[in-house]
């Protein structure tokens, strides 16, 4: 172990980089926003129940992936793997419920699991999305759907692919489940190791695995789709022809079934085939029983959750980010001991006009902060020496151009914003 490199799939966020973070997340909440989600921040870590109850005890998540620890008072408590079931809890907790209608929420932050790093993937990594609780109309789920294709849009992606399919309600996937355990039961030996597990624990997730063997059984299993009720099947129907109706483009694959067990009816992934194969950059369903589930009354929900690892990559490979510059627009030279008051009282006048503006801590030689002025890449440097300062003056100067003007103290941050480069004005 060493204490200088971050713990295995983890990593820093530099400041250059942060700030194209940061320009990520904006315009992920406006767009949000503009739809008519709040945001929510719901805790770092919730009671271990709620996940096992929430994601199911039988998925992947829970039985080999959650950072889960007791604290001193006994209690089991998980880092939050995802963030559907913490929302949830607030949204019980709270009662929010009772206001009558739906409730549209969004939450944005890090999540963790303990899986194998990869591209695009960590053990702390973040997570943005959305919940759309209380409506069990399939225009909901088209609405979730059209809301994940459009900020994809919006922040420039194209050539992107949704994945759609049905798991149905729990009644006419019983049925399935007992079909796809027959179906496959005699050439279970055949199947992966963590398959022959799922045959007995969780069938439905053989259909998600990525082995040879497994799909080449699979493929021949029966479809879920002929096992559907009409009320299922007259939904998925539904939200197909609202998403036709918007020319929003889609695949039906019949085997997506997602990793969590609480997903009823549609299911859906937002594909980029940039990524190789782990090129999911969104994914979300339907949630009927969740609710209800975790200890609330029987509500509907539909949402998705969007890896914004795999977002910020594709935006990067695709030269989508904005240029971002931590430059100071003025940089701000004492050129004696005595002088660094002044110096210090510029630089806090200047900040509260508005100016970005980095301070020379210590007086050096003219050339030296000039050097630094340079390497800030500020456009402006003030500098303070003590032939102007008994005129209660300092000296501007235009970093790029080289020119320089003496201007009074009393009109600097004037002056300061009129030889600013237009680029650099607000």
């Amino acid at each position: 172990m060493s204490l200088t490199v971050s713990p295995r799939g983890t990593y820093d966020i530099m400041p250059d980089q942060a700030l194209a973070w940061q320009w990520m997340e904006i315009n992920i909440r406006e767009i949000l926003v503009a739809y008519g989600y709040g945001e929510i921040r719901t805790p770092i870590f919730e009671h271990t129940e709620l996940f096992l109850r929430g994601i199911g005890e039988t998925t992947d998540i829970v039985e080999k992936e959650m950072y889960s620890f007791t604290d001193k008072g006994g209690r089991s408590l998980t880092l939050r793997p995802e963030g559907t079931a913490p929302v949830v809890r607030a949204y019980i907790q709270h009662k929010l419920h009772g206001q009558g209608g739906s409730t549209k929420l969004f939450y944005l932050g890090p999540m963790f699991r303990q899986e194998r790093p990869q591209a695009g993937r960590f053990r702390q990594f973040h997570q943005f999305g959305v919940e759309l609780i209380g409506e069990d109309s399939p225009v909901a789920d088209a609405e979730v759907i059209v809301l994940a294709h459009e900020l994809y849009r919006q922040l420039g992606l194209t050539g992107l692919e949704i994945y759609l399919n049905t798991v149905g309600c729990p009644v006419c996937r019983q049925e399935y489940k007992k079909a796809l355990i027959t179906s496959l039961k005699n050439s279970s030996d055949q199947l992966c190791p963590s398959c022959r597990l799922r045959l007995e624990k969780n069938p439905l997730r053989v259909l998600d695995c990525k082995e040879a063997s497994c799909q080449a059984l699979t493929a021949q299993a029966p479809s879920l789709h002929d096992f559907l009720c009409q009320d299922c099947r007259d939904h998925f129907q539904q939200v197909r022809k609202l998403l036709d109706q918007v020319q929003v483009k889609y695949k039906i694959q019949p085997k997506l079934v997602r990793g969590l067990d609480y997903y009823t009816r549609t299911v859906f992934e937002v594909i980029n085939h940039d990524l190789g194969a782990q090129n999911a950059i969104c994914g979300g369903g339907r949630y009927d029983g969740l609710v209800e589930e975790c200890g609330g009354p029987s509500v509907p929900g539909v949402g998705f959750a969007s890896g914004m690892e795999r977002l910020f990559m594709t935006l990067e490979q695709k030269g989508l980010l904005p240029a971002f510059s931590r430059a100071p627009q003025v940089y701000i030279i004492p050129l004696s001991a005595e002088l660094t008051t002044v110096s210090f009282e510029a630089a806090f006048i200047l900040r509260q006009k508005g100016f970005k503006v980095e301070l020379g801590y210590a007086p050096k030689s003219l050339k030296a902060q000039l050097k630094a002025a340079n390497k800030s890449g500020a456009p402006l440097a003030v500098i303070i020496g003590e032939d102007e300062w008994q005129d209660r003056q300092v000296t501007i100067r235009q970093m790029y151009e080289g020119n320089q003007l003496r201007v009074d103290w009393a009109d600097l941050a004037v002056q300061v914003a009129q030889l600013l480069p237009p680029a650099e004005q607000d």
